[in-house]
């Protein structure tokens, strides 16, 4: 017969596992689309996963303040399309 309560537990710990590692993916997927590395974020946000949050948010939320930051931003959105219109224009 099967323990419940085992059952439960062994439940429990897969679910805090998973929102954990989700937790995680969130962390590293945000840090990687503002130029940030992936996997370095991903494993802070596993292993301190609230405070590594609230840091990486900082960290972003200073970058968007910066005014230099968002002007090169623009650059670059500018320069690609651009690129991409003189790439299509001599195909």
């Amino acid at each position: 017969m099967v323990d419940v309560a085992h059952l439960f537990g062994v439940l429990l710990l897969l679910v805090l596992v998973a929102g954990l590692a989700m937790v995680a993916f969130t962390c590293g997927y945000c840090a990687y689309t503002h130029g940030r590395s992936f996997w370095l974020w991903f494993a802070l946000g596993m292993v301190l996963p609230i405070l590594t949050y609230f840091v990486l948010f900082a960290l972003i939320l200073q970058q968007e303040m910066n005014q230099g930051q968002r002007l090169l931003r623009e650059a670059r959105a500018i320069l690609a399309a651009a690129e991409k219109a003189a790439h299509e224009e001599n195909h």
